[in-house]
């Protein structure tokens, strides 16, 4: 049900529901379509690089490091391993495609190059924080937030925390420093 479905079924109409509408409506809240997935698109975080199967990437907002052949069964404090070759990844198979797994949010921003965010929302603690075509939405309250995890709008200004990745073209690791 929407804002207008919702008022207009508590009995509100004309210039009362319009009242109603635009009263806590502030231009950077700008509500979007969180069920609508992006094909593939050229949004890049500010700082990327790409996956090929020959070398590890691995890939964290604002620093990234490309290395030859990464060994990513040395990396400590893993959150999550994700075979991306496994049909439970297939959500990560297409740029704009994002998974939810054990409270974190993975999305392939751009051809090979995953961002990984807490599911749980800086707004209120819920659960609820999705990618949607070029940033990270709550659907709770419509808090927004970049890719590198600062907040887009007043509901999302506290930001949300960023994960490191790290993948060899067949496997994801999302890890704390």
């Amino acid at each position: 049900m929407t804002r207008f479905e919702f008022l207009k079924s508590l009995g509100f109409s004309g210039a009362a529901l319009l009242v109603a509408m635009t009263s806590c409506i502030h231009e950077e809240d700008t509500v979007v379509d969180a069920l609508t997935l992006a094909g593939p698109q050229s949004t890049t975080p500010a700082s990327s690089t790409t996956a090929t199967p020959s070398s590890g990437t691995v890939t964290t907002p604002g620093t990234s490091t490309t290395t030859s052949g990464t060994d990513l069964s040395t990396i400590a404090s893993r959150l999550l391993t994700i075979d991306l070759t496994s049909s439970a990844a297939t959500a990560l198979k297409t740029v704009g495609g994002y998974l939810a797994q054990s409270g974190i949010v993975v999305a392939q921003v751009s051809a090979g190059v995953y961002v990984a965010v807490t599911q749980t929302c800086s707004h209120e603690p819920k659960k609820k924080i999705i990618f949607n075509k070029t940033e990270f939405y709550c659907t709770e309250h419509g808090a927004r937030f970049d890719l590198t995890g600062k907040g887009k709008n007043s509901f999302g200004s506290k930001g949300i925390t960023v994960y490191k990745t790290a993948t060899d073209g067949k496997t994801l690791v999302v890890y704390n420093s």
